[in-house]
Formats: structure tokens, sequence, C-alpha cells
């Protein structure tokens, strides 16, 4: 008994069609079919988080907010001029005193330790109290009296080693005799010192500005 022949070239189910029974990627009417999978597990995840809000953005692009790069604050400005003259005064009286033992110590006058009172008081106080000009100036007269006191320590040690009494009692009791013997030994190099003094604290001052 013969089998019916079956007419041809029937009619082939269109790709994309009716799900084809057993495979999963077929695809439904009218839509696209899945992409297969590639074998990469990651492949289709989004990048992970880096914690860095802003790693996303290109160079050059602004703040979040609009603005441009983040605002550096001045540095606060240097113009207390009270400060800065109290200042010059205190380091006028501590280098004056260290010039004035190194003097008494080897009994004569350094020039580069006058220039170093000059030059520390004016720095100490333009630090402080900026390039005011009022700073400098009176830096500048306490350099001049932070030498003169530096001398005045420096006859009085000697005057003490001299007289085979205190260095106290020279200054507390004596003290006139000290300015008598500053007057009678002041020369030419004495106010040059002086003046050094106050060259250098405009230079210190100029420098720390």
């Amino acid at each position: 008994m013969s089998q019916p022949v079956q007419p041809p070239n029937q009619p082939q189910q269109p790709f994309g069609g009716q799900p084809v029974e057993g495979n999963p990627y077929a695809g439904q009417p009218g839509q696209p079919a899945p992409a297969a999978p590639t074998g990469n597990p990651y492949g289709q995840q989004p990048p992970a988080p880096t914690g860095n809000p802003f790693a996303g953005q290109q160079p050059g692009q602004g703040a979040p907010f609009g603005g441009g790069a983040p605002f550096t604050p001045a540095p606060p400005a240097r113009n207390n001029v009270l400060l800065g003259v109290a200042v010059a005064l205190g380091a006028a009286i501590v280098a004056g005193i260290l010039y004035g033992v190194i003097a008494g110590s080897i009994e004569r006058e350094v020039g580069y330790a006058a220039v170093g009172v000059g030059f520390l008081v004016g720095f100490a106080a333009s630090k402080v109290g900026g390039s005011n000009p009022a700073v400098i100036a009176a830096s500048a007269v306490f350099s001049v009296g932070a030498v003169y006191l530096g001398q005045l320590i420096g006859i009085s040690m000697i005057l003490s080693d001299l007289a085979q009494i205190p260095f106290s009692e020279v200054v507390g009791d004596h003290f006139d005799t000290v300015t008598k013997a500053w007057s009678e030994e002041a020369d030419f190099m004495t106010y040059l010192f002086l003046g050094l003094g106050a060259v250098a604290a405009v230079g210190g001052a100029k420098k720390a500005g």
C-alpha cells in the first residue's frame, strides 16, 4: 500500500515567528530575537561603582554645581600694626641683651652682631605686622635702641670685671657711671654700629614682607 506523497515546497516557519518547541531563544511575533549569550557572564553588566561621584567627568569639566575649580581661601593679611610694633620691641630687648653679652664677653663690639640685631628685629616685626611703614619705622628705631642697650650691657660687664663687683650692682647703683663711660668711649664706630642696626632692620622687614 503506497504512502501519500507530501506536496512539494511546503511553507516553512519564518525566523522570529512563533516559538519553536524546545528553543528558548526563538523570538515572539513582531519582536527581535534576543542576543545569544557570549559566554562572558560580565559582558552585559554595567561598570561597577568606583566610590568617586565625579569619576565619570571629563577633564576640564567644572564642579557638580556649575562652579569652577574649588575655591582656595587667600592667607590672612598681616596688617596688625600694633602687634607688629610690640613684637619689634620684644625682639629688640632680647637681641640687645644678647648683643651686650657678646660684646662684654670679648670686650669689643662686632659689626656683624649689630647687623644681626637689626635684621632680627625687622624680620620678626614684619612677619607679624606686615610691611606697614609704621612697623618698619618702629623696627628701625627699636634696633638703634637694641644696639645701644647692648653697648651699655657690654660696658657694664667690663666695669664689673674691673671693679670686682657684681654686674647687678653696676647696673643698679652705678648706671650713671655706665652711661658716662659710654659717652666718653663713643667714637665713629660706635655710631656706625647704631646706624647699621637701623639699616639692617629695614632690610629684615622687607625680606619678611
